[in-house]
């Protein structure tokens, strides 16, 4: 396994945006394991698969091509909830275990987020990041994302849905959401992108530091 960084949190905590500029940053590539749960969610609302099937949504999930999930079509606000719903099923989360460790295991390393990334994916990442903001400002933060792509939603709602959502995946049997014990807290409710960005690169370079021959 090469240098990996394991980022993990709750929804609209700002991790996705990280991984990214991270990955960037490193010259690493970046797999956002959500996707992977919203793309097995609409695959399973497009063939009439219901979401409680964990047998179905399963099979659904083990036929994924990671390499070819569309990314706009994925956000909307709709299948988060209906992502979080299928990630609940320990039989989804089976299927897609492998994909991500193989994600993992590449060279030079990999950038990965996720719910359960430094927990349950890579236990073993050359850095672990568990990301997190205030459940109002996260509410906001997705309010603002939704209003900017031309939705119309009201702040009480997507508030409402971020609760629930982070009620099912810290709640959830098969690998709750949780910071990993070797994982260090980042909390961005006080910090805009390039500020948590700047935090996030600092406590990468420093463990990239500390992996190298001579570090300290």
């Amino acid at each position: 396994m090469g240098f990996v960084i394991a980022i993990d949190g709750p929804a609209a905590s700002g991790k996705g945006t990280l991984a990214k500029r991270l990955g960037r940053a490193f010259g690493l590539p970046v797999l956002d394991t959500g996707l992977l749960y919203r793309a097995t969610a609409a695959a399973a609302l497009a063939a009439g698969v219901d979401l409680e099937d964990a047998p179905g949504c399963a099979t659904l999930a083990s036929r994924l091509n990671p390499a070819g999930l569309d990314e706009t079509t994925l956000r909307g606000p709709a299948l988060g909830e209906a992502a979080s719903r299928v990630a609940a099923h320990p039989a989804v989360r089976a299927a897609l275990i492998a994909v991500q460790r193989a994600f993992a295991q590449q060279s030079p390393g990999a950038v990965l987020d996720g719910r359960d990334i430094g927990a349950v994916i890579a236990p073993e990442a050359s850095v672990k990041l568990f990301v997190t903001a205030a459940t109002e400002v996260r509410a906001r933060r997705r309010w603002r994302e939704i209003q900017a792509a031309g939705g119309v939603v009201g702040l009480d709602t997507v508030l409402a849905d971020i609760r629930r959502r982070d009620d099912r995946d810290s709640g959830r049997a098969a690998a709750p959401m949780r910071q990993a014990a070797d994982a260090i807290l980042l909390d961005t409710s006080d910090l805009d992108i390039d500020a948590a960005f700047d935090a996030a690169r600092r406590i990468v370079e420093a463990a990239r530091a500390a992996a190298e021959p001579n570090g300290s």
